[in-house]
């Protein structure tokens, strides 16, 4: 038998508060009518519209119902990291590297469609949206399949994946039965996973962990404010050129 579910949820309270928090805003955003195109993100709404604070609203909104439930059954089999801190891994690992993994498979993704868009000049790209923790979810799935191979992926309580191929199984899979899916997204999940598994970014520890969440957080706020996406009438962004500094205008000739 298997181990009761209160049991297991007191050796994840990261994994549950997250699926909890999914699940909460993925409510509100059926409750509210909420589409893609009001949170996922896409080249043209961030970069070119100003729209950072997408990076972080893409990743916890899920509009699908069946995209929430492979994402957040997918990240309850891989909450196994919080269990694992006699390999070096644990509650603190998993709470350190998910921001990077909130974070940096957004931005590559934005990288991956600039190249797309500018230099092969596919303007499809440039309005792709890409929306939900699947680039999370890939990023650990390629974490553990490097530091504990051995180990199975459990989706919906039927499947069972060696947790070694699941990053690639699971990549064809998703494209199949989620047409909508980002590819890209997850392939920079996965590539941001190999990144922190072999050691590429490491270092993470209490203290950048939480000066990166203070520093994302304001950038999220001034990023609201700033697109006019939602109005904080107690914050104030200025300018960064002082009107009171003379300007200097240059004359061309030959004196």
């Amino acid at each position: 038998m298997g181990k009761p579910l209160f049991y297991e949820m007191s050796e994840k309270p990261a994994t549950c508060f997250i699926i909890g928090l999914c699940s909460l805003i993925w409510f509100y955003i059926q409750k509210n009518g909420i589409g893609y195109s009001h949170l996922g993100l896409s080249y043209e709404s961030a970069v070119e519209e100003g729209q950072y604070w997408r990076i972080i609203t893409c990743a916890f909104s899920h509009v699908s119902v069946i995209h929430l439930v492979f994402n957040m059954t997918a990240l309850w089999s891989l909450g196994a990291v919080e269990q694992l801190k006699a390999i070096g891994l644990g509650m603190e690992y998993y709470l350190h590297y998910t921001l990077l993994l909130v974070i940096l498979p957004g931005l590559l993704v934005l990288g991956m469609y600039h190249i797309l868009v500018h230099k092969y000049k596919l303007e499809h790209f440039r309005r792709v949206i890409a929306v939900g923790y699947s680039c999370v979810v890939f990023g650990w799935m390629t974490i553990l399949s490097t530091r504990q191979p051995s180990a199975k992926l459990e989706l919906f309580g039927v499947l069972s994946l060696p947790i070694s191929l699941a990053p690639f199984e699971s990549l064809v899979f998703t494209s199949i039965v989620v047409p909508r899916a980002s590819f890209i997204g997850h392939l920079a999940g996965i590539v941001v996973g190999y990144a922190i598994a072999w050691d590429v970014i490491h270092g993470m520890n209490n203290y950048w962990a939480v000066s990166m969440l203070g520093w994302i957080c304001l950038a999220f706020v001034c990023s609201l404010k700033k697109s006019g996406a939602f109005s904080f009438d107690f914050l104030e962004i200025e300018s960064v050129a002082d009107a009171s500094l003379p300007r200097f205008l240059h004359l061309g000739g030959s004196n």
